[in-house]
């Protein structure tokens, strides 16, 4: 018997060392970062920025990998079912938004992820084509008096600007029409005029509205963004508090990944959002910093989970 435990405590402090070696020397090959929605959008150019920096200081590659589709659930769950051996990354913005909207996931949203590390806040901002609405009371105006009639563009159900427009909806008290593209084609038709009204992160349209083809009416922060200082938030256009739809972007590991690893990521990114140079590129689109140790963003995930079920009830939404 004494043989046969001195074999098990041995077999577990190997695979405890081996462990913390696993860790240590993380990245051992490339990691693929999973973004679950398209190219070109906030969570996709904020990890982009973010993942150049860190792969310099490890010295390996990180391979950014777009699976939009289903309101980023298809790319989520690669990340879920995935080897929690820190080779596989997600970075996603409303993973709180999609888990308040679909009623049956092929994963468990707190269970089956480990919150790691925000890059930052993207506040949300209401833009129309230019000549459309000068101001946002000319929007809501305008809504209020043909009720259900205008309507506004997102990058698809359960994305920051559908949750973003229906929480300034109901505060405004007004009905709008959802239009959710797959594409690109959100933006197009917004510039175009086809489609009312947006309300994207700000790092998705910041160039547009600074090329004037975008007119920004307001901010969904409590203080106005330094990328766009000359633009007034939701609460200076006259609406409460409660039209802000707080938008972050973080980065996520399987369940199960040791701490260890967790920890690393962590710190890594935390490192690669201290230099100066990575600031100056987020801050240029509209990045706020959000600073939190692990433990505070997985209390932090779990309440926004949380706030996002509420509204999704308190609009009405269908969940799909």
């Amino acid at each position: 018997m004494k043989i046969a435990r001195q074999v098990v405590l041995g077999a577990a402090f190997a695979l405890g060392v081996f462990g913390q070696a696993s860790a240590q020397d993380w990245p051992t090959h490339s990691v693929t970062v999973v973004v679950p929605v398209p190219a070109g959008v906030a969570s996709d150019i904020i990890a982009r920025v973010v993942f150049e920096q860190v792969g310099k200081q490890v010295g390996q590659t990180f391979v950014i990998e777009n699976r939009p589709g289903a309101g980023g659930t298809i790319g989520a769950n690669m990340v879920a079912k995935a080897a929690p051996d820190g080779h596989t990354i997600l970075v996603y913005g409303s993973i709180a938004a999609a888990n308040a909207l679909y009623a049956r996931l092929p994963y468990d949203t707190v269970a089956d992820f480990t919150p790691v590390v925000p890059f930052g806040e993207t506040p949300l901002v209401v833009v129309t084509a230019v000549g459309r609405y000068n101001t946002l009371a000319e929007l809501i105006a305008a809504a209020k008096a043909k009720p259900g009639e205008l309507n506004y563009s997102t990058v698809g159900i359960g994305s920051a600007a559908h949750f973003g427009a229906v929480r300034l909806a109901v505060s405004a008290g007004l009905t709008a029409q959802h239009i959710p593209f797959k594409g690109p084609e959100w933006l197009a038709d917004t510039i175009a005029g086809r489609v009312d009204f947006s309300v994207p992160p700000v790092t998705t349209v910041i160039g547009p509205i600074r090329d004037g083809k975008l007119t920004a009416l307001a901010v969904g922060a409590a203080k106005r963004s330094a990328a766009l200082p000359d633009v007034p938030t939701l609460i200076e256009a006259g609406l409460k508090a409660d039209a802000i739809y707080p938008f972050y972007t973080g980065a996520y590991l399987p369940a199960k990944t040791p701490r260890a690893i967790v920890d690393k990521l962590h710190d890594e990114v935390v490192n690669a959002l201290a230099l100066p140079s990575v600031q100056e590129r987020l801050a240029k689109i509209g990045v706020e910093k959000l600073p939190m140790s692990v433990a505070e963003f997985d209390q932090f995930f779990k309440d926004d989970v949380a706030t996002n079920l509420e509204l999704v009830k308190t609009a009405n939404i269908p969940r799909q």
